[in-house]
């Protein structure tokens, strides 16, 4: 085994801080912080995934009221132990061009298109955590037969609960009202 390098040795013994992420330019491009942990995109992206993502970012654009920003890949600062790096968010706030990161409080709309990679965090961490930081709406995008048959999971939070409601399974059309009103045609995200 090789010796891991200074830049990923935490700085801290309660581990990592969501600024640090800014501190670590050695770190890959993909780099999130789950509870205090890095959390490091090493496998190589499908195409379905990266098709997913560019589509379902035009599509929100064209779609997105005046105030409302379409991002992707982006961090979401969530608390100071966690900055995930939802693969598509729109947000009431613009940030700076500089800027490495949203404000969970601006997000309102979080999505992770899933990956073999990411299956785990994209199901059963980053919703329960989006929902504790109170961003009011999530979607799983997912490839449902390996091969591109798509579906887009939707979730609303319930404020008594703090815990996402799920909305529908879109196959087809997904038609919904909030963040704001969207509709687009889920097959076509995959690309050809």
């Amino acid at each position: 085994m090789t010796e891991l390098p200074d830049w990923m040795r935490p700085p801290r013994p309660e581990g990592w801080l969501a600024e640090d992420l800014d501190n670590l330019p050695d770190a890959p491009r993909h780099t999130e912080l789950i509870d205090g942990a890095l959390v490091f995109m090493m496998s190589p992206q499908r195409r379905w995934h990266s098709n997913v993502i560019f589509a379902l970012r035009t599509l929100l654009l064209q779609q997105a009221p005046d105030g409302i920003v379409i991002d992707n890949e982006m961090t979401v600062r969530l608390d100071k132990y966690n900055r995930p790096e939802p693969d598509v968010i729109a947000s009431t706030a613009s940030i700076p061009l500089n800027a490495t990161w949203y404000e969970a409080e601006d997000v309102v709309l979080a999505v992770e298109v899933v990956s073999p990679e990411s299956e785990h965090r994209d199901k059963a961490v980053k919703p329960h955590k989006y929902a504790e930081a109170g961003i009011r709406n999530f979607w799983r995008v997912e490839d449902e037969d390996g091969i591109g048959s798509t579906a887009v999971h939707v979730y609303e939070l319930d404020d008594l609960t703090r815990a996402y409601v799920a909305i529908g399974i879109f196959r087809d059309t997904l038609k919904v009202e909030l963040p704001f009103p969207i509709e687009l045609d889920v097959q076509s995200l995959r690309g050809s």
